[in-house]
């Protein structure tokens, strides 16, 4: 027996074998963002509960800035992944569809009760469902290369923003809070669960700012310190502005979309080819 089982003593020089490979630094900072913007979506449901409002309205907010940004860094550091876009998705979907329901129906739809409830309800579905569409369409490989230009239905971030407008009224003076305004709320949040899941394209932004003309490069300059300067100063009424101008600029992205579409359409009509058999006119 002792032939079978000699005795057997270990390399001290060998190298230990890793359990887990490294990963670099580039593919865990997206998340690290993603992660922090999920805590302020929880943080924010809290802030709510506690009635504390304005700090939980900031709370999506930032959120919705640092959503914009992890992808942008992701592309940037070239660490995008699979799993670093299902947890944006995740987080997405607790910070800009359950967290502003639950806001929502916290500061004033709890005065329709279940009714209330319920169109918190649709707008947290909303944005769930707007997101697995979403999810679905940037893996479509046949998708022209000017729909990257919109999003099909309001965006969840966007959609979330445009839904606390109530709030940020209140916040400025106007009685939302009043229990004869609460019916005209959930219609508001209702239309803006619409606007999420439906198909109107709006326009996203995302090939915005590749190339500026140098001319604009001084007063863009002046322009974003002027306004980020407003935002920390007046940061509902700005809010407020940015929620109603987006608002108004739908249909303009429509009309937009739907000249794209033509445009496209008729591009595609004079590069097909002839029918087989058929012989081209005469001079083609």
């Amino acid at each position: 027996m002792s032939d079978l089982f000699p005795p057997f003593a270990p390399d001290p020089n060998e190298p230990r074998k890793r359990l887990f490979k490294p990963v670099p630094f580039r593919m865990i900072a997206p998340n690290i963002i993603t992660l922090i913007a999920l805590c302020l979506g929880l943080w924010a449901i809290r802030l709510a509960f506690e009635g504390r409002y304005e700090q939980a309205v900031l709370a999506v907010i930032v959120a919705a800035f640092l959503d914009g940004v992890d992808g942008r860094i992701a592309r940037l550091l070239k660490g995008t992944s699979r799993f670093g876009a299902e947890l944006d998705s995740l987080a997405d979907f607790l910070n800009f569809g359950v967290t502003p329901a639950l806001i929502l129906y916290s500061f004033v739809l709890h005065e329709l009760r279940s009714l209330g409830w319920i169109g918190s309800i649709v707008l947290a579905i909303a944005a769930a469902l707007r997101l697995a569409r979403f999810n679905v369409m940037i893996d479509d490989p046949n998708r022209p290369e000017w729909k990257k230009n919109f999003f099909v239905g309001m965006a969840a971030p966007m959609g979330a923003m445009c839904a606390l407008l109530p709030l940020y009224l209140s916040f400025l003076g106007t009685p939302i809070r009043d229990s004869s305004v609460a019916p005209v709320v959930l219609i508001y949040t209702v239309g803006i669960a619409f606007l999420m899941v439906s198909t109107i394209p709006t326009y996203s932004g995302k090939t915005m700012g590749k190339y500026v003309p140098r001319q604009w490069v001084l007063p863009i300059f002046v322009l974003s310190v002027a306004a980020f300067g407003l935002l920390i100063s007046f940061p509902f009424e700005m809010l407020a502005l940015i929620t109603v101008l987006f608002l108004l600029t739908i249909p303009i992205g429509v009309m937009r979309y739907r000249k794209l579409e033509r445009d496209d359409a008729m591009r595609g009509a004079d590069v097909q080819p002839a029918p087989s058999g058929v012989e081209p006119p005469p001079g083609a």
